[in-house]
Formats: structure tokens, C-alpha cells, sequence
């Protein structure tokens, strides 16, 4: 199973809730360890390419390993699908360079193993932005408004145009699922009770459609 979403949207901490509730596995992303982060949000066009290869190859090394695992016999939670690293990409490379970035995906993507079912936490920029703010990464500090709104609008377009995994999209603006246990009790109930393709669930509202 996996967690995913737009920076700031809670992906880490939903996903090691849901691991320890059901005494999974964890595969979180290496986000701190890419050395071209802090450069690519101070200049995106100058540092991309360097920062998106980065990725690439750190999360296929990660799920590369889970795909020799024994998945039947323990479960694993991802706060990332080894897809998000095209969403980004689209939005981050110039033509040339996500051409070349497009024939060394698909080169790495066959190995990769397929979520069963994909969180996916919205949020809307301003609580992203509260959240990315109170969570103090510094190399962070320059991430802009239009940016994220970018991001927003191309996992929107993953998810509802590609439909390429079944998924639960969790509206997160008013949750706290560290702090509100009904928050995050819903939220077990609605995956549990998910039946396929893309539904949606509001957790203050217990709403699934």
C-alpha cells in the first residue's frame, strides 16, 4: 500500500500510522539525503535535472529491494509511489530533459512492483503551506505558492485522468490525524471498506462516495 500526495500533505505520518496499526513494514522516501534539493528550490531550472535523477534512481534502488522481498508474508506501507517521481518531473523538466528522464523511466519502471491501493491525501496550497511551514525543513523555505499549485493541479491529473491505480483520496485540509483519533480511526474504516477504482472520503465528515 501506498501513501502519496503533494509536498506538505502529511504522506510520512499517515503512513507510519497505518504501518503501526497494522505492524507493517515502512518504505519512506530519502527525501533529506538528495544533495540538489536545497539548490533546485533556490534556482528549479539550474538544479532539475541533477535533483530529478537523484530521485529516480534513489527510489528505484528502495523499491527495487521490497520487489525481492516475500510480500505475502509481511505488509509493507510507502509514503511514495515510484510514479510521483514523473508527476514531478513534468512539472520540473525542460522538453529535452524530460525526454532523456522519459527513456530512463521506462527503462527502470518494468522492474518496479504496483501498489495494491493508493492513498491519496489532497490538500489545498494554503494548509500545505501552514504544514511545510511548521514542519521547518530549511531548504524548504523557498518553495512558492505557484509551485505547489503546479503540483496540486499534476497529481490531480494523475490520479483522475491516468486512473492507473485504485485509490482512496482523502480530503486533509481540516484532519489531524496525529491528533485526532476519530480522524484517523475513520480512516481505517474507509480503507477497509474500499471496493476499487477511485473513491473519496472527507474524515471529519466520515463522507465516502
Amino acid at each position: 500500500m501506498v501513501v502519496e500526495g503533494p509536498i506538505g500533505v502529511g504522506k510520512t505520518t499517515v503512513c507510519t500510522l497505518l504501518a503501526s496499526s497494522w505492524k507493517a513494514g515502512t518504505i519512506l522516501e530519502e527525501v533529506e539525503e538528495n544533495p540538489f534539493l536545497p539548490r533546485f528550490y533556490r534556482n528549479r531550472k539550474a538544479w532539475a535535472f541533477q535533483t530529478q535523477l537523484f530521485f529516480m534512481l534513489s527510489r528505484y534502488r528502495q523499491q527495487k529491494k521490497l520487489a525481492q522481498l516475500d510480500l505475502f508474508k509481511k505488509k509493507f506501507v510507502a509514503d511514495y509511489m515510484f510514479a510521483k517521481d514523473r508527476i514531478f518531473a513534468s512539472i520540473n523538466l525542460q522538453d529535452d530533459e524530460f525526454a532523456l528522464y522519459e527513456k530512463l523511466s521506462a527503462t527502470l519502471d518494468c522492474d518496479i512492483p504496483q501498489p495494491d491501493l493508493v492513498i491519496y491525501l489532497q490538500g489545498s496550497c494554503d494548509s500545505l503551506l501552514r504544514r511545510i511551514s511548521s514542519r521547518g525543513r530549511s531548504f524548504e523555505n523557498d518553495i512558492s505558492r505557484s509551485y505547489l499549485e503546479k503540483l496540486i493541479d499534476a497529481y490531480n491529473d494523475y490520479f483522475f485522468r491516468a486512473r492507473k491505480h485504485p485509490a482512496l483520496v482523502v480530503n486533509t485540509d481540516h484532519a489531524d490525524f496525529r491528533q485526532t483519533g476519530d480522524d484517523f480511526s475513520r480512516l481505517l474504516e474507509a480503507i477497509e471498506n474500499h471496493t476499487g477504482g477511485i473513491e473519496s472520503f472527507v474524515p471529519r465528515l466520515g463522507d465516502r462516495r
